[in-house]
């Protein structure tokens, strides 16, 4: 859904990997590190670096999979035995490092509830996976004065690598949505960006405290563009209210629906 040029890699290779640490980092996200000689492979683009993450089967699981996953890959994919075939969701890299040859993915933490974080929930180190790199959505329209963010937790590790990667002189706002503020996390964002923290009120669906505190904000003047990621409603719901409501240019707008409430897809 994104309406800005996406950057794919260069090369995107299958890396193989195995569970070296596991961890919660905040109440509601756990942090698995993978690990292994084959991460030598991955090309690091830093900011919201995403990719396709190929989890394993109790049963066991057959990791000899399509060199990408282009419509000719997801057919081979799918032409795969469902016993064998590992489950495939997209995640977003939290980290790289590339000497200690270690990557970083958080997944909000919903129990046993979804084929990801249920994975994320029980995992161990020595489980094997296997993940694909897809590059970055962030390329924002070149010249504009500010940049503004808007997510719930599911995209906040997406939002926290953009902050952290986005030239030191950049200015802006970021509303990431989270369940408490003992979820916040540390960003290394550049002084003249402006990190609100909106707590999400108890039973109220995912996104919908970020979209209110956004429109109710007084947006700074000039240009600026948007990555509004996320819940679906979220993201097409603050697209929408830019273009139509604010007559911001669609090309300065990248939204993506990582998810759709009352779906599992994590």
């Amino acid at each position: 859904m994104s309406q800005s040029k996406p950057n794919p890699p260069k090369n995107a290779t299958m890396v193989h990997a195995d569970v070296v640490r596991v961890g919660h980092v905040t109440p509601n996200m756990i942090r698995v590190t993978l690990g292994g000689d084959d991460l030598a492979k991955f090309e690091s683009m830093g900011f919201d670096q995403w990719f396709r993450l190929f989890l394993p089967l109790e049963g066991g699981t057959n990791f000899a999979l399509p060199k990408k996953i282009d419509l000719l890959g997801y057919v081979q994919y799918l032409a795969m035995p469902k016993a064998t075939r590992p489950p495939m969701r997209n995640y977003t890299v939290r980290a790289f490092r590339a000497e200690q040859r270690e990557l970083d993915i958080d997944f909000v933490a919903h129990g046993d509830a979804g084929i990801a974080s249920g994975w994320a929930a029980r995992t161990k180190p020595g489980d094997r996976v296997a993940l694909l790199d897809q590059g970055t959505m962030h390329n924002p329209v070149p010249g504009v004065d500010w940049q503004l963010f808007v997510t719930e937790e599911s995209g906040l590790p997406a939002v926290a690598g953009i902050l952290r990667d986005l030239p030191r002189d950049t200015k802006g706002h970021a509303f990431i949505e989270i369940q408490s503020m003992d979820d916040a996390q540390e960003t290394g964002t550049p002084a003249g960006v402006e990190v609100h923290w909106v707590v999400r009120p108890a039973g109220e669906k995912p996104g919908v405290a970020a979209l209110a505190a956004v429109q109710a904000f007084e947006l700074p003047g000039g240009s600026f563009h948007t990555f509004v990621v996320g819940e679906q409603a979220l993201a097409t719901s603050t697209r929408r209210w830019l273009v139509n409501d604010k007559g911001v240019p669609k090309s300065h707008v990248t939204f993506c629906g990582f998810w759709r409430y009352g779906a599992a897809a994590h």
